[in-house]
């Protein structure tokens, strides 16, 4: 079965690199230098805090994470044909001891998408992986019943999971599956948009993922959200048509034209490099 429980114990992780579409490049989570941080970001600090701390008196020039190394290749609006096409021959050049795959969602949003045959490509992809790199960890797909304009795909989105899932017990890859992480079901665990995490949410998911691989956490993701006031229908009316005329029509319109967001962006750290 997919190993996705939070007590299995593996061995040290020393190099990670990530592959994905804007989940994984971090967006909504904004860094102080202009680019995102991100889930993955977050979560290959945690990793680099379980190793051994460099020996100053032999390199005084590393680290603290030096002996971490980590690549992130994720980039927005990727489908998973592109990620395949791009990022996955770089992450089997990279060899790291774990990779982390999300890919789909994208795709998964498009009008008649196949999510069987969808699927079927992924698991290709994770076969090629397999045989490369150390560890592939499988990411599912959010339970999308909060969310206004991808509501109704939340089946799609199920079925797809199931298939994942499936290709995570033949290929022996954990999961971290944020279709059961219920904290990100409150709206402040995303950004303005509706379609990406907030800093929060991508903190959350980062904790869940070294839950996955069997590491302690300094706090559960889980836990509940601080109380908030009920708002009313009235500002909750008003706040839809804000997002609508500033996220919503964009995007539209950006699908309409074949645009994409990732249009000339480039991985934000393409080689396996010292945190």
């Amino acid at each position: 079965m997919a190993d996705d429980s939070r007590t299995q114990k593996q061995n040290t992780i020393g190099s990670y690199a990530a592959i994905g579409d804007s989940f994984t490049e971090g967006v909504g989570d904004p860094g102080p230098d202009g680019t995102f941080v991100g889930w993955a970001d977050r979560f290959a600090v945690l990793l680099a805090d379980r190793l051994p701390a460099p020996d100053a008196s032999t390199n005084p020039d590393e680290t603290r994470h030096g002996n971490f190394r980590y690549a992130n290749l994720a980039v927005r609006g990727r489908l998973l044909d592109q990620i395949v096409e791009e990022q996955i021959p770089r992450a089997k050049e990279l060899a790291p001891d774990l990779v982390s795959f999300c890919a789909g969602g994208n795709d998964i949003i498009r009008p008649g998408t196949d999510p069987d045959d969808l699927a079927e490509r992924y698991e290709k992809a994770v076969a090629e992986l397999t045989e490369a790199v150390g560890t592939v960890m499988i990411t599912t797909g959010f339970d999308t019943r909060g969310v206004p304009v991808l509501r109704h795909m939340r089946g799609k989105i199920a079925t797809y999971n199931v298939h994942l899932r499936a290709i995570a017990d033949r290929y022996r890859c954990p999961v971290l599956d944020l279709w059961s992480l219920r904290s990100v079901q409150d709206r402040r665990a995303w950004d303005a948009d509706r379609l990406h995490l907030s800093p929060e949410g991508h903190t959350r998911v980062a904790l869940r993922a070294a839950q996955v691989l069997g590491h302690d956490v300094p706090t559960d993701p889980d836990q509940p959200w601080p109380p908030q006031a009920q708002r009313s229908t009235f500002d909750e009316g008003r706040d839809n048509i804000q997002w609508a005329r500033e996220y919503l029509v964009p995007w539209i319109g950006r699908r309409l034209r074949g645009e994409s967001s990732g249009d000339h962006v480039e991985a934000k750290r393409p080689d396996l490099l010292p945190l």
